[in-house]
């Protein structure tokens, strides 16, 4: 099976490091048997190759942000019966369609962003940027990292890690080296649709 992730940029080596965090991340998370990661660049790119996929008559799954806050209505009851589909559909700038034969189960997000998940594992993040690093700039620490938007967190980040050793975030930079460094198992816990993800990522390769 393929899984196609929004992320990777239009450069190869960046790619291939969007390819490497998440293998470290699945891996850490507890999937034994893994997919074939396909680092797509950008969300459109994603979507289209997965669409392809299905349309071959090979089974696929699906890995973008959800970019916007993900309404009550599409979580409801338990995770497998959540609509990710409706929500691409609705959010304007993707309006996107579920293709035929596809579950809602196949498709999955990072809430809003991938960033959103460096916030269940603060410990790292202070290591990784090292000396320096202005954890009270990131956003409280109670607050669920799921209802945190993307435009907040991208900023905290940037002022928490503005004098740090490594330098300012950037998701060149950054964002996939600290992927595979995060410990997956806190952002399972702290966010349910990456649970979702892991969870139905194991079924599917069982």
């Amino acid at each position: 099976m393929k899984l196609f992730i929004e992320g990777g940029g239009d450069s190869n080596q960046l790619k291939t490091e969007c390819r490497k965090g998440f293998t470290q991340f699945i891996t850490a998370a507890g999937v034994s048997k893994r997919p074939r990661l396909v680092a797509c660049g950008s969300r459109n790119d994603a979507y289209d190759s997965f669409c392809t996929e299905i349309k071959s008559g090979k089974p696929a799954m699906l890995l973008v942000d959800s970019e916007a806050e993900v309404a009550t209505n599409h979580q409801q009851g338990d995770s497998d019966t959540w609509t990710p589909w409706a929500h691409l559909k609705q959010r304007q700038g993707d309006e996107w369609d579920k293709p035929d034969g596809v579950t809602d189960t196949q498709c999955h997000f990072m809430v809003e962003c991938m960033e959103n998940w460096f916030l269940a594992d603060r410990k790292t993040l202070e290591k990784f940027f090292g000396q320096n690093f202005h954890a009270g700039s990131l956003p409280a620490a109670n607050r669920a990292i799921e209802f945190i938007p993307k435009t907040e967190v991208y900023s905290a980040l940037k002022k928490a890690t503005s004098k740090s050793k490594k330098g300012e975030y950037g998701k060149g930079n950054h964002s996939f080296k600290l992927l595979a460094e995060i410990n997956a198992n806190l952002v399972v816990d702290a966010s349910p649709w990456a649970k979702r993800f892991i969870t139905e990522l194991k079924k599917a390769m069982a």
